[in-house]
C-alpha cells in the first residue's frame, strides 16, 4: 500500500506543478515584457528631460543675452550714481540686476556704493541695459525664472527617482 500512496502523491505533485507552470509561464513572459516597456519609457523620458532642460537653457541664453558692441562698451562710462538710477528706472531690485547681468547681488551693492566698477562682459551688459525698458527687463527676468526652474526641476525628479530606489533596496535588505 506504501508505493501506491507514494506512486499517488508523486501525480498529484506532478499534476500540480504542471498546472502552475501552465499560468506561470505566460504571467512572466508578460512581467518581463512589461519591464522592457517600462524601462525603455523611463529613457525616453530622461532623454526627453534632459533635452528638454537643454533647449530651455539655450533659449533663455540666446534671448538673456546682453551685450553691447565693442567701441560702445569703452566709451560708456558707467558710474555708481548711473548704475542706481538704472536700476530704479527699471523697477528691478539689486538681486534682479544681479541675475539679469549673471553677478552676485553683493556685486551690485558694491558697483553702487562705488567700492567696485563693472568690468569686461559685466560693463557690456550694464550699456545693453540702458537700452531696454521695463518690459523687456521683466520678459527677461520671467525667462531666466522659468529656465532655472526647469533644470532645477528635472534635477529634483532625478533625486526624487534615485531615493525612492534606494529605500526600496534598504527595506528589501532588512525584509
Amino acid at each position: 500500500m506504501g508505493k501506491m500512496e507514494q506512486t499517488i502523491k508523486f501525480e498529484i505533485i506532478r499534476l500540480a506543478k504542471k498546472q502552475m507552470r501552465v499560468t506561470y509561464v505566460p504571467l512572466a513572459r508578460d512581467v518581463r515584457r512589461m519591464k522592457r516597456a517600462v524601462r525603455e519609457l523611463r529613457e525616453t523620458v530622461a532623454v526627453l528631460a534632459k533635452l528638454g532642460a537643454k533647449i530651455a537653457a539655450e533659449r533663455a541664453a540666446a534671448q538673456a543675452k546682453l551685450g553691447a558692441a565693442p567701441e560702445e562698451v569703452e566709451v560708456a562710462r558707467i558710474s555708481p550714481r548711473l548704475i542706481k538710477k538704472l536700476r530704479q528706472r527699471l523697477g528691478i531690485s539689486q538681486g534682479e540686476l544681479a541675475a539679469l547681468v549673471g553677478v552676485s547681488a553683493g556685486a551690485v551693492g558694491f558697483w553702487e556704493q562705488g567700492k567696485a566698477r563693472p568690468r569686461g562682459r559685466n560693463k557690456a551688459a550694464m550699456v545693453a541695459l540702458r537700452k531696454l525698458g521695463r518690459r523687456e527687463v521683466r520678459r527677461i527676468l520671467a525667462e531666466k525664472k522659468a529656465a532655472a526652474k526647469a533644470a532645477a526641476g528635472g534635477v529634483r525628479k532625478a533625486k526624487a527617482r534615485r531615493g525612492a530606489v534606494g529605500k526600496k533596496r534598504r527595506a528589501a535588505r532588512k525584509g
